[in-house]
């Protein structure tokens, strides 16, 4: 995580939401409902949602779901003109890894949709948090489900946070609106968790020796005296070259 801090220009945080993961829609595979995006230098965020679509288009909400295709198909043509120029970027997600929940979902259901031109972001620039977190502070950083656990060791849970059976029940009343947020207030956390990952301020439920000097080398206080420490060892170097210099010039 060390290129966030030199270059935070080039990370973008993703979340999204969709229908259940289970085998009971009305497509074989879930439907995306919205997608959000921040950007991590700027803490500018970009999001593409079923109601903001829908409105667009001109679909009054009570007829969104039967027409859920021109919906979901127009939210992704936004979603990958967006990318597009950004494939190059690391993009930085909580565990969308593969075809039922990750980028090979979204490039799915754009292809089913008759979309054909779906950018590509390489495995390599996709970095999973759950993932850097578990390699940091050991699988056991917080308990299932880990980013409601996280959430709660670091500030709280959102008000507009919803589990995914919570999206599921949004997405059947036409809560639209209520979905969208639960997607912002996720992708919102994990940037805040990626700053603080970066600070080392990141709370965490692991223990152990390890991971106490962890925090202890990365909080501003061990910064300070690292840099005290530099300074008595530059002015002891310069003494020293001043002794040497005074014992070696004639008198």
């Amino acid at each position: 995580m060390r290129e966030t801090k030199a270059h935070p220009e080039n990370f973008y945080v993703i979340h999204y939401s969709c229908q259940s993961l289970y085998d009971d829609n009305e497509a074989l595979s879930p439907r995306i409902t919205s997608i959000a995006i921040t950007h991590y230098a700027t803490e500018q965020t970009v999001s593409f949602s079923t109601h903001a679509v829908a409105e667009e288009l001109r679909i009054p909400r009570e007829f969104v779901r039967d027409r859920f295709d021109e919906v979901e198909r127009e939210l992704l043509r936004s979603f990958y003109a967006f990318i597009r120029d950004r494939r190059d970027k690391y993009w930085i997600h909580w565990n969308m890894r593969n075809l039922t929940y990750g980028f090979e979902h979204l490039e799915h259901r754009y292809r089913v949709l008759g979309g054909n031109d779906a950018p590509v972001i390489p495995v390599e620039r996709r970095l999973n948090l759950n993932d850097l977190l578990a390699d940091r502070y050991g699988g056991d950083y917080a308990s299932h489900p880990k980013l409601k656990s996280l959430m709660e060791l670091n500030g709280g849970i959102h008000r507009h946070f919803l589990t995914g059976e919570e999206e599921v029940q949004a997405f059947q009343n036409n809560e639209f609106i209520r979905m969208h947020n639960s997607t912002l207030s996720k992708v919102g956390f994990l940037h805040s968790a990626i700053r603080k990952l970066v600070s080392g301020k990141l709370r965490t439920a692991s223990r152990g020796f390890g991971i106490a000097l962890d925090r202890i080398f990365e909080s501003r206080y061990a910064k300070a005296i690292g840099l005290f420490a530099t300074a008595i060892t530059i002015g002891v170097g310069i003494w020293q070259i001043f002794l040497w210099f005074k014992e070696t010039i004639p008198k």
